[in-house]
């Protein structure tokens, strides 16, 4: 029950959050380099001593780590439901087993892809 709850809250928090998000990078990138670069700014890179703008970038990437986990657990959820829909996995424990490795995988693969963008992209 957990994992279609979470299936939903997901895919609603992909849809609006992403949506926002991604309208506001194409609408930058549509404007110009200095919109881009205000983008940039904001969600990524603010200066050193531009505290607003640092606390600004805090939150952009909780968001942005928030929307990559719920994209993996949107994704391996998929992925259970069209197993399910091919007729297989509705034995109680093979169910179970399913869930709790989707309610594992999730934050794993997300740390796994953020470790990779923050650290091992940097050589």
């Amino acid at each position: 029950m957990l994992v279609s709850i979470l299936h939903r809250v997901t895919g609603d928090g992909l849809a609006i959050v992403g949506g926002i998000l991604l309208t506001w990078w194409l609408w930058a990138i549509a404007s110009g380099p200095a919109a881009y670069e205000s983008f940039l700014y904001y969600v990524w890179a603010a200066d050193a001593g531009d505290v607003p703008g640092l606390i600004v970038n805090v939150l952009a990437r909780i968001v942005l780590i928030g929307l990559t986990w719920a994209f993996f657990e949107h994704l391996f959820s998929g992925l259970r439901h069209l197993v399910l829909d091919m007729g297989a996995g509705y034995e109680l424990r093979t169910n179970r087993r399913w869930s709790k490795a989707i309610v594992v995988a999730a934050p794993l693969a997300t740390a796994a892809l953020w470790i990779w963008l923050c650290v091992g992209r940097a050589g």
